[in-house]
């Protein structure tokens, strides 16, 4: 560490020689020589922040891991093998999206620079996405009595008021001296109260906060224990497990404990039962996602790029998959259903994504992901 001088320590008085010697080297009045013009410099810019090639990998994965699960939902009635990997897959692709989204929330502390990000950056695609997929489905799917409803989220934008709900909370759970324990306890709650009701998907809302929590009490030397070479030996026996329990569990759970969208008596099963399920999904959620993060490459790769335009994937590959299903491909293709089926829909949903995450896309929405909209702000947040 460096210590910052004490700007209040007395100096030294100069010695004689050191008092001298400025008048020896002045003029012949014994005048010190005056000093040299100091040129008018502009200060140098603080060099731009670099991105953390681990980071973008974790989120470009994460996002292609979401919109797989999503392309086999169509598809996979009828196969047991695919029913367990979309277990697998639900029970972390999220929760490790959000716990880096906690992680990198860290520092939200209300200032107006802050807020100005959190509207333009996650409310308004919320509200230009929310209107375009109900819009979407009114039209495509011919329902023309879909509501356009900002306080009902549809489909995959409740993720966006997720995060904007988390985030405005930051500074309280920043505050607390436990607030991992009181995320949980909300969530258990949440989890066998059937009165919350659909506005703003407080039940996903609730019952995912202890993962933007979690993320927000993580530091950079836990993702270094993460990556581990140990950690990774251990991820492959732990996925494997999970695996076969998820094949074992495939014909007998339901769907909804890992959506996270009702509670417990909604569900048909005992409020008590929201409790256990709630501990138990956060404790395997969370193995798996370290077994996730141990195995994301930490060096740049082709689609470390990708990382930074995951928002852009996330919120258009919704369209594509609800359109082929408005559209009846996968009524009408039923071999999609077959395994060879499932590899091209995968194969299919994770190039698609891919293409969504690019930078000309991410150029083409930012108009919407990322407006400027100084024109409705101070000054004083516009500047920063």
């Amino acid at each position: 560490m460096f210590h910052a001088p004490n700007v209040f320590q007395r100096a030294p008085l100069p010695s004689a020689t050191q008092e001298s010697e400025p008048r020896r080297r002045g003029t012949v009045t014994g005048t010190a020589a005056p000093p040299a013009p100091v040129a008018n410099k502009p200060p140098a810019a603080a060099p731009a922040k670099k991105r953390d090639a681990y980071f973008d990998n974790v989120k470009y994965l994460a996002i292609v891991l979401v919109a797989v699960a999503h392309s086999w939902e169509p598809v996979m009635d009828g196969s047991r093998t695919a029913r367990a990997l979309y277990m697998v897959a639900y029970t972390f692709h999220m929760p490790a999206f959000i716990i880096v989204s906690g992680y990198f929330s860290r520092s939200f502390d209300m200032s107006a620079a802050k807020v100005k990000r959190l509207l333009t950056g996650v409310a308004v695609p919320y509200v230009v996405f929310e209107t375009a997929y109900s819009l979407f489905k009114r039209y495509a799917d011919d329902s023309p009595d879909q509501p356009i409803s900002l306080i009902d989220p549809w489909y995959l934008t409740w993720f966006l008021i997720a995060l904007f709900v988390w985030r405005i909370t930051t500074p309280l759970w920043q505050a607390l001296r436990h607030p991992l324990p009181v995320a949980l306890l909300i969530a258990v709650l949440a989890s066998f109260s059937p009165t919350i009701g659909d506005d703003l998907d407080l039940q996903r809302v609730l019952q995912f906060l202890p993962f933007f929590v979690l993320g927000l009490r993580l530091k950079p030397e836990h993702f270094q224990l993460v990556r581990r070479r140990e950690v990774r030996m251990l991820a492959l026996p732990l996925f494997a497990g999970a695996l076969l329990f998820a094949y074992w569990a495939a014909p007998r759970m339901q769907l909804g404990w890992f959506y996270r969208s009702n509670s417990a008596p909604e569900m048909g099963a005992p409020w008590w039962s929201g409790a256990v399920m709630t501990l138990a999904m956060f404790g395997c959620a969370l193995l798996l996602t370290i077994g996730f993060l141990s195995w994301v490459p930490r060096r740049h790769m082709w689609f470390t790029v990708l990382g930074s335009g995951t928002i852009c994937g996330y919120l258009l590959h919704g369209f594509l998959i609800k359109g082929a299903g408005y559209a009846g491909v996968f009524d009408t293709y039923a071999w999609l259903s077959t395994p060879g089926g499932l590899v091209l829909v995968s194969l299919v949903a994770a190039g698609a994504v891919t293409l969504m995450c690019t930078p000309p896309v991410r150029r083409v929405l930012r108009p919407v992901t990322e407006p400027d909209m100084n024109w409705a702000f101070r000054r004083a947040a516009s500047g920063l």
